[in-house]
């Protein structure tokens, strides 16, 4: 794509295609596109073994998880940005705007050729050379638009968006990709996935089984159940899976964890990761509102102190770390502890100290599992200059 007079030309439909966008004034709409294009960048994840790089399509998300984090992490800094979209609190607002960034190839190409020209000592190594599709955002989120069809242009943009980006990095580089996703919409995209053979690796949030548990926590979300039937029609489409049991919610109780856990078991996945809710910003504010607005009540209760929240934590994390050695999954479970349990102030309550800093560190600097590499044979090479191609 490319702009000309604030407004950005998609080259698959260069009559039709006209999608407003100014950089510089804003249409002042939570939902619509953002100033920045679409690129490759390097990401801040610590203890996650995850990437080394993310690929983010947009500011905000449409899922409206109460737990998220980004608020806290990523879009704070962008809050003088979004009040020009009519956005005054990003942490209160989150899930009420999404914000789609431009495509721009030249520029995409760029960060490409970045990437896969960093050497290895300049990398984390427990990002197994990965470009995560997304970090702040879903790849594959709905887009909820009171125009229906200003809503389906800005569809089909993040639709052309996240396929073209991968065609590019399978084509041009030896990167690998992680997809993490919420959405059954993936599915769209299975057969470029297989494409990358063990270049890719599609995962699925799934805390928990429970769809009355997930309509609080992620009110906006695809459920659980859409979610599970998605991961295993990925793993029958013959694509190597894994699963973020996370953040497990304070309400999963052992029946609970265990039977998600089973479930997970069945997809052989080639990772599980699992974390707690970790307190940040305001999330636990968002969680209450949700729970009161549906006429629920939450054990928020583990969250009143930096006490009750930690044994909340890891009596969630053994669990899960017990339960998954039961059905198989030791080898497999990668936990993610927060920092702040290696805490002083968490060590003093701990009655072996030594073993459970010991414990943290093995879940700290592990290293996620990844298929076994095969050489890729490139359609092209990374260093030729690329082509402005249209998003097909």
């Amino acid at each position: 794509m490319s702009t000309t007079n604030n407004t950005l030309i998609d080259p698959a439909h260069p009559k039709s295609g006209k999608l407003t966008i100014d950089p510089c004034h804003s249409r002042g709409e939570p939902v619509d596109f953002w100033f920045k294009p679409a690129e490759i960048a390097g990401n801040r994840f610590i203890y996650k073994s995850l990437s080394n790089w993310a690929f983010n399509i947009a500011v905000g998300c449409s899922h409206a998880c109460r737990f998220c984090y980004v608020p806290k992490a990523a879009t704070v800094k962008q809050a003088g940005r979004l009040k020009r979209h009519g956005v005054d609190n990003p942490d209160a607002q989150w899930g009420e705007y999404m914000l789609l960034r431009p495509w721009d190839e030249a520029k995409f190409m760029a960060s490409l050729r970045r990437a896969e020209e960093t050497p290895a000592s300049r990398l984390k190594p427990d990002g197994n050379r990965a470009v995560i599709y997304c970090s702040t955002t879903d790849p594959y989120q709905v887009i909820h638009h009171p125009d229906p069809h200003r809503g389906k242009e800005l569809q089909d943009h993040a639709r052309r968006l996240v396929r073209r980006s991968l065609e590019l990095i399978l084509e041009h580089s030896t990167l690998n990709v992680r997809i993490l996703t919420r959405s059954p919409l993936a599915r769209q995209d299975f057969d470029l996935f297989r494409r990358f053979g063990k270049r890719l690796m599609f995962g699925m949030g799934l805390p928990t089984l429970r769809n009355d548990l997930a309509k609080v926590y992620e009110p906006k979300a695809p459920s659980p159940a859409q979610r599970l039937a998605t991961l295993k029609r990925a793993k029958d489409a013959g694509l190597f899976v894994y699963v973020a049991m996370a953040p497990t919610y304070p309400e999963c109780g052992p029946e609970d964890l265990r039977a998600t856990l089973e479930a997970i078991a069945g997809l052989e996945p080639v990772t599980v990761f699992h974390e707690p809710i970790n307190i940040r910003a305001e999330n636990v504010a968002r969680i209450g509102a949700q729970a009161k607005a549906a006429g629920m009540t939450l054990n928020t209760g583990v969250f009143a102190s930096p006490t009750t929240w930690r044994h909340y934590a890891l009596e969630a994390l053994q669990s899960v770390e017990q339960f998954a050695s039961e059905v198989g999954l030791a080898n497999a479970l990668h936990l993610w502890p927060d920092q702040s349990l290696g805490s002083r102030a968490a060590m003093h309550s701990i009655a072996n100290p030594e073993g459970h800093l010991q414990w943290l560190n093995r879940c700290w600097h592990r290293i996620s599992e990844w298929p076994k590499q095969t050489q890729h044979k490139f359609h092209a090479p990374v260093h030729s200059r690329p082509s402005v191609q249209p998003i097909k």
